[in-house]
């Protein structure tokens, strides 16, 4: 870096890849490994420690699929992505708050379901968790006539706040 280049940000505690390029933060590119694993495949369980990326790195992929061109810019994927294409984004995260009961997770995904269901446009009718999500995905690829991403982030933290509690 020049020694006359302005002094970029550490992007400490940052999950929004909009966030972290729009205020000119240090970033280390990794959409070549983004691509790859868009070409080589559909189904990914990434499992990395706490602290390491992991969100930062679904909302970079939301923002990609989404296809939000200009936070992009300069990264190696600008053109090798097809910005013409936008593709639904069904995301959930369940990093925050404490679920001590099998009734408080219910209500944080219904509640997630209802969000995503909101702002992707589609109304959903079943009364189950499982009828709600077939609903919303069905219903979004339907509406976009693309295949829906579904992105979730923090699936343990359930697991977790209870680990001690094994009835639960």
């Amino acid at each position: 870096m020049p020694h006359n280049a302005p002094k970029r940000k550490l992007p400490i505690g940052l999950q929004s890849f909009a966030k972290l390029r729009n205020e000119g933060c240090y970033y280390v590119d990794k959409t070549p490994y983004m691509h790859q694993l868009i070409e080589q495949g559909s189904y990914y369980f990434l499992s990395r420690p706490r602290r390491f990326g992991k969100s930062l790195f679904l909302d970079t992929l939301q923002q990609l699929f989404e296809g939000k061109r200009n936070l992009f810019k300069g990264l190696f994927i600008e053109d090798k992505w097809d910005w013409q294409i936008t593709y639904p984004v069904v995301r959930f995260g369940f990093g925050s708050g404490v679920m001590e009961t099998r009734a408080q997770l219910d209500i944080n995904i219904y509640e997630q379901l209802a969000s995503n269901a909101e702002r992707l446009g589609v109304t959903l009718t079943a009364g189950s968790i499982p009828g709600q999500l077939q609903q919303l995905l069905q219903y979004t690829q339907q509406k976009y006539g693309q295949n829906v991403v579904l992105l979730i982030d923090e699936y343990d933290k359930p697991i977790l706040d209870n680990i001690t509690n094994t009835e639960v």
